[in-house]
């Protein structure tokens, strides 16, 4: 819908796809490493991605805005 404010979602493969920079492979590992929203991380960088994460059930959708939001900030995220 144009105007719509639904974020874009697409699965890790998509992602990888329509940006190359990012592998399958490194994304799944990033994931991983992000935990889940249930994990008691106290990483902050983590944190933030998990932001971009979205589980339903087994599938997980990557927010393609938070997600390059999360990437901007790098490393640097403030606590």
């Amino acid at each position: 819908m144009p105007g719509s404010n639904t974020p874009t979602l697409l699965t890790v493969r998509q992602f990888s796809e329509k940006h190359p920079a990012f592998s399958e492979g490194a994304l799944r590992w990033m994931i991983f490493k992000a935990g889940g929203s249930q994990t008691c991380s106290t990483d902050e960088h983590a944190i933030a991605l998990n932001k971009a994460i979205v589980r339903l059930g087994r599938r997980v959708l990557i927010n393609e805005a938070k997600f390059f939001q999360w990437a901007e900030a790098g490393s640097n995220a403030s606590p």
